[in-house]
């Protein structure tokens, strides 16, 4: 069986590491697997860039260019939604090329950004290949938005959409839903949530009957992820030996829907209440200008580099995902692989990776003070062996290498067993 995995990028973002975890893991299970991308960031041999020449990056680079300058025309010359939305308008027909003519399964990942267009998602359907199709936000089945920010109009034909700045019945969002009602009826699609919570949104979409939908959640390597010695760690990365710390991160801490300010505003409370813990925050922040942090802040900048992100968590007494919209988010995955409990809001998948005052503390949805009182409760238990061992523990059972890339075998089998009907 050959498997082609197909995502933008292969290091940077959240889905580019889900990709290239689940394609390690798969190798590791012997299956033949290669990843395609529009920019290749790594030396790994498996991985192929497409059109890697100087005149492919022109290529590429003008997709992107045409696709953002077609959403800032179709917005009344806005820039209001121009990086939050999607259209795949303009990008790359890959039905083509060598890996997915060879391909027994083509399995997408994240595919935006003036990589894969609705031309080309409709060529690889029409190629009779199974395709598989993880979700790592909500895009494949709405109109051009990756989250919903509890809109509905998703459920019927988009239009009238919040990101844009004159919605209307007829406008961009449900243009280009329409175009995807097209190519996407009669169940052609297995539709892959990483989270239960977000197949479950995904299964109320207009375009979600007749396709098929299961919760795999993302793999990671637990023994390279794992418990390390705190006082090193911390040695490592130049923080302070003597004070608990509280981690933050995002590849952008500042973007809105990371919840920074709901971060800072419990860290204010905890100030305010005395308590001794210092900040670490990794991930880029635009604008910091007079931000108060409340406590002590270490940065550590955009962190990319695996041996760093594994000290970052050892250091780490307690891991805070503030998102007000996620999936399941690979932090939180790595951080309870080290056995670091977190703490987050009762928001999409969030839940179903921690467990409430077993392996750390879901928040109330927006309650700063819930979540100040997370921080204190998960603080107060994080020296306990016992229960850095019960984090642990969970990852280990979920989110093993080896089970996951089984349970996507097994649905790889099944979708060409039922193509082949």
């Amino acid at each position: 069986m050959k498997i082609v995995l197909v995502n933008t990028s292969d290091r940077k973002g959240g889905a580019a590491v889900a990709c290239m975890r689940l394609a390690q893991a798969l190798r590791k299970a012997g299956a033949e697997v290669n990843v395609l991308v529009l920019h290749k960031e790594t030396a790994l041999p498996f991985v192929t860039e497409i059109l890697p020449s100087r005149w492919g990056a022109i290529r590429k680079k003008w997709a992107f260019l045409l696709e953002r300058l077609d959403i800032f025309r179709n917005n009344g010359l806005s820039k209001k939604g121009l990086f939050s939305v999607s259209t795949a308008s303009f990008g790359f027909d890959i039905s083509q090329h060598p890996l997915i003519q060879e391909a027994d399964i083509v399995h997408f990942h994240w595919i935006n950004q003036g990589f894969v267009s609705l031309k080309g998602i409709d060529g690889i359907i029409d190629s009779g290949k199974p395709l598989i199709w993880t979700m790592h936000d909500l895009w494949p089945v709405m109109g051009i938005c990756h989250y919903a920010h509890g809109c509905e109009r998703f459920r019927a034909a988009c239009g009238e959409c919040p990101q844009l700045i004159r919605p209307a019945s007829g406008d961009l969002s449900a243009r280009i839903m329409a175009r995807k009602k097209r190519f996407m009826p009669d169940g052609r699609i297995q539709f892959v949530s990483c989270s239960h919570w977000l197949g479950e949104v995904a299964k109320g979409s207009s375009l979600a009957p007749g396709n098929r939908f299961i919760a795999i959640p993302n793999p990671i390597d637990i023994s390279f992820f794992q418990p390390g010695d705190k006082s090193a760690a911390r040695k490592a990365l130049g923080l302070p030996l003597d004070k608990k710390l509280i981690l933050f991160g995002a590849v952008i801490a500042s973007d809105k829907r990371k919840g920074l300010d709901y971060l800072l505003q419990a860290s204010r409370v905890l100030a305010s209440k005395g308590l001794d813990a210092d900040l670490v925050m990794c991930g880029q922040i635009k604008e910091k200008g007079d931000l108060d942090f409340g406590l002590p802040l270490h940065e550590l900048g955009y962190v990319s580099d695996p041996q760093k992100l594994r000290l970052m968590y050892q250091a780490a007494d307690v891991f805070v995902t503030p998102s007000l919209e996620e999936n399941l988010p690979n932090m939180i995955m790595e951080a309870m692989a080290c056995a670091t409990p977190c703490v987050g809001f009762d928001v999409g998948g969030i839940p179903e990776m921690i467990t409430h005052l077993q392996t750390g503390y879901v928040a109330k949805y927006l309650s700063v003070d819930d979540l100040a009182d997370g921080i204190v409760h998960v603080l107060e238990r994080s020296a306990d062996p016992a229960y850095r061992a019960e984090v642990r523990s969970f990852v280990e059972e979920n989110y093993a290498e080896p089970k996951v890339a089984a349970r996507y075998l097994d649905i790889y089998k099944e979708n060409i067993a039922w193509k082949n009907v």
